[in-house]
């Protein structure tokens, strides 16, 4: 995994250290990785059930792991921050 360097405005919580899996970086549009970021530290979870969008913001109000779905180039592309919100990592479904 190699680290990003995004400017992150209006976030909701911290996203910690910021991380991406050597798979996604090579497959995603880095611009929808910019924009992916932005919507997942502003609370927009993208494509996930509602379910997975209230444990979200349980997540992010208590420091618990949050995990959002987007896409590139026509892939679905996650980002996760961890429980307690140290790290987040931008990475395919296929890396998990």
């Amino acid at each position: 995994m190699s680290s990003l360097v995004i400017a992150i405005a209006e976030a909701k919580f911290s996203l910690g250290q910021l991380v991406i899996t050597a798979n996604a970086r090579t497959r995603l549009d880095p611009v929808d990785v910019q924009q992916g970021l932005s919507r997942h530290a502003a609370g927009d979870w993208g494509e996930v059930c509602p379910e997975d969008a209230a444990s979200n913001d349980h997540g992010a109000k208590h420091g618990g792991t949050i995990l959002s779905v987007y896409r590139s180039r026509g892939e679905r592309f996650w980002i996760i921050t961890d429980a307690g919100h140290a790290v987040t990592t931008v990475l395919m479904p296929g890396d998990y």
